[in-house]
């Protein structure tokens, strides 16, 4: 069960104006659920996006590298089931072919569309299959259809991922709402995820290829379930313009503060549902690290707990062998670390500091703190005053069993 995560509603994820939705079962891997997803924007929207940094990225992400470096984008169109990863020419094919699909029905051209799949890697997608859809969920085109897109980009997910906040600055109002899927495969530089947000406001494309990486940064980039980078890592960020805002086109003004914020917000709730829906997790686990030199090397340590499977399953057991967190921190790559100014604490318990067990520690007080769902782990290394937090959660049998069975 998901940790501490409750599912969107429809009345929760507000209408985006300019974006409409709409979703079908198009049995592109297995029968009766819904599987196929058409976004539609309004002429004028700006687009920016960010994609896994795997080397065998799968097709759909090179096609939306492509057509976004053109510009003008009216479209997104998702599939789940079938990853469209590791297939090659045909499954470059394939993406173009599904672009071309949606081009033909909405009168458009195939580079303004941007393609995305998850699923299993290496099995062709059936291109014609989502051709077939496409009718019905353009049929099914809709403002507040975020909810049933929610559903149906889900693979391994147990619950849909979804947040939506109304804001405004100084000079106007706008609406923010995202949807995302992952539960596994989940690693930062993108992870088996895709998150689609998108919001009313007007803002200048340099500045939205700019927020775009900035969000990224402090939401999807600090989650973590498993270490595993994905092959079709997407996230997208749409602005419509519909909000009747001068165009922002200043990274200092209070408008792009306030659009950075509500974006940044949104982000956030989705990058942590998809650790809250981790596979098999029991606990969500924030580690946050301070005293660095670098906010890399905070990140680094972070990162290293988080995708260490002793730690990891010491959290699932509500075992304080914390010892194996003070391994991963030793193991982050800090060549000049000085283990002697490091302190760890796990809520409000100080665990080690001076190089080792803290003379106020009490294993009771550990075993205390990893029983609840949530944990929160803190460092400080004693370097700087850089900072950074990971998002992850524990390991445990059942994400073994998810992923023995995943292609049955």
């Amino acid at each position: 069960m998901p940790v501490n995560l409750n599912p969107p509603t429809p009345e929760s994820l507000h209408p985006v104006a300019g974006v409409r939705l709409g979703v079908t079962e198009a049995g592109i891997r297995k029968a009766n659920r819904r599987d196929l997803t058409l976004i539609e924007l309004a002429p004028g929207s700006r687009v920016a996006g960010v994609f896994t940094q795997n080397r065998f990225c799968a097709a759909p992400v090179q096609v939306c590298r492509q057509h976004l470096a053109s510009g003008d984008i009216r479209a997104l169109v998702i599939n789940t089931g079938i990853a469209n990863a590791g297939t090659g020419a045909p499954g470059l094919a394939a993406a173009n072919a599904s672009c071309a699909a949606v081009a033909e029905l909405l009168g458009i051209e195939a580079a303004q569309v941007l393609p995305f799949s998850t699923g299993v890697i290496m099995e062709p997608l059936p291109a014609e299959r989502i051709a077939a859809g496409l009718p019905a969920c353009h049929a099914a085109l809709k403002a507040d259809g975020w909810f049933e897109a929610a559903h149906a980009i889900m693979t391994t997910d147990t619950i849909a991922k979804g947040a939506s906040r109304r804001a405004a600055s100084a000079d106007f109002s706008f609406t923010v709402t995202g949807i995302s899927k992952g539960a596994g495969m989940i690693k930062p530089n993108m992870a088996t995820m895709l998150g689609f947000v998108a919001t009313d406001a007007a803002i200048s494309q340099v500045l939205l290829d700019q927020l775009v990486k900035e969000v990224a940064d402090e939401s999807f980039n600090c989650v973590t379930v498993d270490g595993d980078t994905s092959t079709n890592d997407s996230f997208i960020l749409v602005a419509s313009g519909q909000a009747g805002n001068t165009e922002i086109t200043d990274t200092g003004s209070s408008d792009y503060a306030a659009l950075r914020d509500a974006v940044t917000t949104v982000a956030r709730q989705l990058a942590q549902a998809i650790v809250r829906d981790g596979e098999g997790a029991t606990k969500f686990i924030e580690i946050a690290v301070s005293g660095g030199a670098t906010k890399d090397e905070c990140k680094a340590v972070g990162y290293a707990i988080a995708h260490s499977p002793l730690v990891k399953t010491a959290f699932f057991a509500s075992d304080p062998n914390l010892g194996r967190i003070l391994g991963a921190i030793g193991n982050a790559g800090i060549a000049d670390l000085d283990v002697t100014g490091v302190k760890l604490w796990l809520g409000d318990v100080l665990v080690s500091e001076n190089g080792g067990r803290a003379a106020t520690y009490k294993e009771e007080d550990g075993a205390r703190i990893m029983e609840p769902a949530e944990i929160l782990v803190r460092i400080d290394l004693g370097r700087g005053q850089a900072t950074g937090k990971v998002w992850t959660c524990d390991l445990s049998y059942d994400y073994v069993k998810i992923n023995a069975d995943y292609r049955s």
